[in-house]
């Protein structure tokens, strides 16, 4: 009778040891489904690939394609932008990222100049491969020099799109500003494509319209140049410190800057009305925050 009531006990635990283990399969199956329509978490750490960082100066070079005839002050102020933010607090963010040796990602940034492309040489729908293409034109011709540490920003006007690339894409509604390297002209250089914040405003400048659509004062007074600013800011972020896709990224493979989408933490309003969160050189910026690197890791505007 001993005999079969351990027998009878070693079933029941036998029998209660599937159950839980069907039920915790079960609650994982369900987890990973909801995981995969679910927007990811950001709140995890950012991982080093042992990869290459973009360290010391970096020279940040402007191709204006498409149309830019009555562009007014936009041109200007990104430019302005690009000579200002070198080494500021904003940037020197990156520097919490560091290489195997301890090395921190570049927070100097250069301005070197630009050049304006309105040939339409590759059309008003640009691949990634027209993108490459257009820079290889300008490196060819020295417009612009063949620089080892240049990061080449191709920005299009407002008949621009880039669906290659994700910029007013209906599959990627909310892509970050596109970053990448490639062999050009016997160099690997790094390089940017911006799309035009008129073409596609939800998508370019969410921060400068309401909940309406209309749009909202922006720090400079130029809806194009503060979009195109703050996106810029994203894409170098992304650049120095992931330059060839096996930089730092979390384990849902986002960057810094899209661990901080859309969020812009403490903001002052300038005498025109608009919302800024950043002063660099005596302007005002509305730029998004970037993710320090550090061991629980946070969203700011300075390190």
């Amino acid at each position: 009778m001993k005999r079969n009531t351990n027998l009878l006990t070693q079933i029941t635990r036998i029998a209660l040891s599937l159950a839980l283990w069907a039920s915790l399969a079960s609650a994982q199956e369900v987890a990973m489904s909801q995981g995969r329509t679910s927007p990811l978490k950001t709140d995890s750490r950012m991982l080093y690939h042992n990869g290459p960082l973009l360290m010391g100066a970096q020279d940040v070079y402007i191709i204006w394609y498409g149309n830019w005839v009555g562009g007014g002050y936009t041109m200007p102020l990104v430019s302005d932008f690009v000579s200002v933010i070198g080494n500021s607090p904003y940037m020197s963010i990156n520097s919490t990222y560091t290489d195997g040796n301890g090395n921190p990602a570049a927070s100097a940034i250069v301005y070197g100049g630009s050049v304006v492309d309105s040939s339409y040489s590759h059309s008003s729908t640009l691949t990634d491969a027209d993108i490459q293409a257009i820079i290889y034109n300008h490196l060819s011709n020295f417009d612009l020099p063949q620089d080892p540490n240049g990061i080449y920003v191709v920005i299009g006007s407002a008949d621009i799109s880039s669906l290659d690339v994700g910029f007013c894409g209906l599959s990627t509604p909310t892509p970050p500003p596109y970053h990448s390297h490639a062999m050009i002209n016997g160099g690997n250089h790094q390089y940017i494509f911006l799309g035009h914040p008129d073409r596609c405003a939800p998508l370019a400048a969410p921060q400068f319209l309401a909940a309406d659509g209309t749009r909202l004062p922006t720090p400079s007074g130029n809806f194009a140049a503060d979009g195109i600013i703050s996106n810029l800011a994203r894409a170098l972020d992304g650049a120095v410190t992931n330059p060839y896709g096996n930089g730092w990224f979390d384990r849902y493979g986002l960057e810094n800057t899209e661990k901080c989408r859309n969020q812009f933490g403490p903001t002052y309003l300038t005498p025109n009305g608009a919302r800024a969160n950043v002063t660099i050189a005596g302007r005002d910026y509305l730029l998004q925050q970037n993710w320090v690197n550090s061991r629980k890791g946070y969203c700011a505007t300075f390190p």
